[in-house]
């Protein structure tokens, strides 16, 4: 299950528009309204300034300017739909200025020429000035914009430096800082009629935007601006050549997607030689999870094609993209195909895994899917490695032990193509959850798919139903609650400082190259020992009488796992890994099909108890689970579990890197007999020949 990331939509301008309206936990017309708010101040300047009215005309501009503050630090989606209509902050700030300036005017007899000219042109300055902050900061930030992003390594060759945040990355909130001074002078002067305050307020704007201007520009001296293009690639030639990579994770994907490769991360660490990670997007590489192995952006297809040139000669993709036909490219590299879970779903056998040198799946069932599936996949290679990720799984242990048993629901989402089948949350889980709050011996634990509601609004609806239903189910209950856990609330903040890097507000990927240099030696394995302790301490902290909505990054889906005496879900890879514990597990059938036709087109559901939307089935599938005699399920359950998940011995690590070794061996082989066949060609050929032996026709993407 993936770790919660932030809602997708699908086309290009709507659902960005709709994107902007939305708030966690409140409604649409929320934002309308405070949209209108700041629309209506702009109205009541107006209509003060030419009526003129100083007590409206004051009121109106300290209600817009607090509006826009408050706005700017809780609620930049409200601006961005202003910015859409070309009202954005410049405009607003001009407008928010002249029309105290027409306040002025029409208040007595004003003196153009001596008065308000100058103060005119001084606020003509003022913007002008903004301006040219504006076009220094872009500059700036291009020169901090490095061709490679790191993390996990020691970038401080490349002169890497904190960001200058205010003036380089908000314009809206510099021009306020800077434009204040300059607008309460204004509206001083509106009430005064001296126009010294207005005078002074627009003198102290200019200083400040010198001074900004300046400080800015001094970032572009030589010495005070990071590495160039061209120092920077050399740099990571350099050490491409020291580290000497062997293996890598290959990822690139949307905002959503960064729990495909964080689940491989554990996996890769663990591996003998020296792993990499190589990204292509960079907002991905802060959402890669917390690891110890390199990470490395390369955006640029040349500069990702000075890996053909390095010790790499394994990548592993645990997801298909459109730039995934760019590294395929590289001859001197073998790739695979690992996915990012088993499930029967047809996502599970995309054509596109014929263009890898080898697939990788969990066990024989994995193998059969891609035979009959017919997409081009070749039997010789797919490897059976199992799941390395569900050696943290904790087997079956016998039924419940204590006064409550403890349920996980766990539904996927709704998914792209519309089909019922996916998710059972619209049409069956309230059905399923209110059986299980009947039941005064369960203990329910809710883990949504974080995409959940992102594609489906129905979808969305019944999950929050889902949850109110939960939260009323626990007002009902009672009992002994543990006292508060000062070893719990000690060990977040350990796992906080391991795993989370802070960084100041309006910090950039440089300063973030900065922050996450070279980690501290043995942080893997203190991040190993204290999630260990966390897991332990956090369920010690709960009461066991209440229901719990798990939907943080902590607890995982492994540990909601490790505390299930039951496992409720849809047809996805959460089956097929709670089959690593042997414990009971149901797949609720919102496909439309039969019982009998749904187990035969989903073979994970072979061992499953199948549950109808009405949810009839759950009293006696409880039963089954406390009284094991009862349930009949148990050796196919094993069995499925060899099928889906390989065999026991060795393990799935070992099973795992000896594939890596395999085809890095292979890799070598085939380096060894192009440089052969190059060393045979005569010399004035020997460029023209190797050209035609290491690089392969171009893709459409490339």
């Amino acid at each position: 299950m993936p770790v919660p990331q932030p809602r997708r939509w699908f086309t290009a301008r709507g659902p960005r528009l709709r994107s902007s309206l939305r708030l966690p936990g409140r409604p649409v017309l929320g934002r309308v309204l405070v949209a209108a708010v700041l629309a209506g101040t702009f109205v009541a300047q107006a209509v003060a300034a030419l009526l003129p009215h100083v007590p409206t005309l004051l009121a109106a501009t300290a209600v817009s300017l607090a509006v826009e503050g408050a706005l700017h630090r809780w609620q930049p989606g409200v601006l961005a739909l202003f910015a859409k209509t070309q009202a954005d902050v410049t405009v607003r700030h001009v407008a928010r200025d002249l029309l105290l300036v027409v306040g002025l005017l029409r208040l007595g007899e004003q003196d153009w020429e001596t008065r308000v000219a100058p103060l005119v042109g001084g606020l003509l300055a003022v913007y002008a000035l903004h301006s040219a902050v504006q076009a220094v900061s872009i500059l700036v930030r291009r020169t901090r914009t490095l061709p490679v992003v790191t993390r996990n390594i020691d970038a401080s060759a490349l002169r890497l430096s904190p960001a200058p945040a205010l003036l380089l990355r908000r314009p809206g909130h510099r021009l306020l800082a800077f434009g204040l001074p300059a607008t309460a002078g204004l509206a001083v002067t509106s009430v005064t009629d001296e126009p010294a305050w207005a005078a002074a307020g627009i003198a102290l704007s200019l200083l400040l935007s010198l001074t900004g201007l300046t400080l800015l520009a001094l970032r572009l001296l030589p010495g005070r601006r990071p590495a160039g293009e061209q120092e920077v690639l050399e740099w990571f030639d350099r050490w491409l050549a020291e580290y000497r990579p062997t293996v890598g994770l290959y990822f690139s994907g949307g905002v959503s997607s960064a729990y495909q490769a964080n689940m491989w991360l554990e996996p890769l660490a663990k591996l003998g030689g020296r792993p990499v990670i190589i990204l292509r997007e960079r907002f991905m590489v802060p959402k890669i999870a917390a690891t110890d192995v390199p990470i490395v952006c390369l955006p640029k297809v040349a500069t990702l094609m000075r890996l053909e040139h390095s010790t790499l000669r394994v990548l592993i993709h645990p997801s298909n993209s459109g730039k995934t036909s760019q590294v395929l490219r590289i001859p001197t590299i073998k790739h695979t195909f690992v996915n990012h879970g088993e499930s029967d779903k047809l996502s599970s056998c995309n054509p596109y895994a014929k263009a890898y040198d080898e697939v990788w799946v969990a066990g024989p069932a994995a193998r059969e899917r891609y035979a009959l599936a017919e997409v081009g996949v070749e039997d010789k290679d797919v490897v059976e490695i199992g799941r390395p990720q569900l050696d943290a799984v904790r087997p079956y242990a016998g039924p419940p032990a204590g006064a409550y048993t403890t349920v996980l629901y766990a539904p996927t989402w709704e998914g792209w193509d519309g089909n019922p089948g996916n998710t059972s949350v619209i049409a069956a889980g309230e059905n399923l959850v209110r059986a299980l709050l009947a039941d005064p011996g369960v203990r329910l634990l809710y883990k949504p798919h974080p995409l959940t509601g992102s594609v489906d609004p129905r979808a969305g609806a019944a999950d929050l139903r889902i949850r109110e239903l939960i939260r009323a189910a626990n007002k009902e209950r009672s009992g002994p609650r543990p006292a508060p856990s000062a070893d719990l609330d000690r060990l977040t903040a350990e796992l906080d400082r391991l795993t989370t890097a802070v960084f100041r507000p309006g910090a950039d990927q440089v300063e973030r190259m900065l922050v996450q240099s070279a980690p501290e030696p043995g942080r893997a394995e203190a991040v190993a020992r204290t999630t260990a302790a966390w897991e332990e301490a956090y369920w010690a902290s709960l009461p066991e009488w209440e229901h719990q909505i798990v939907t943080d990054a902590r607890p995982a889906l492994y540990a909601c796992f490790n505390v299930a005496d039951l496992l409720i879900s849809d047809v996805s890879s959460v089956v097929s890994d709670f089959l690593a514990s042997e414990k009971p597990y149901a797949v609720a059938n919102t496909s439309g099909l039969s019982e009998e036709a749904f187990r035969a087109t989903f073979p994970t559901v072979a061992a499953a108890t199948v549950l109808t939307p009405d949810a009839a089935g759950v009293p006696a599938l409880l039963e089954s689970v406390r009284h094991p005699e009862k349930d009949e399920l148990a050796e196919a359950r094993a069995e499925l579990k060899r099928r889906l998940l390989g065999p026991a011995e060795p393990s799935s690590q070992e099973r795992f890197g000896a594939a890596v070794e395999a085809l890095r061996k292979a890799a070598e082989e085939h380096r060894t007999r192009m440089d052969r066949r190059l060393a045979a060609v005569p010399s004035p050929r020997r460029e023209e020949t190797a050209a035609a032996l290491t690089s392969p026709q171009p893709s459409p993407q490339g």
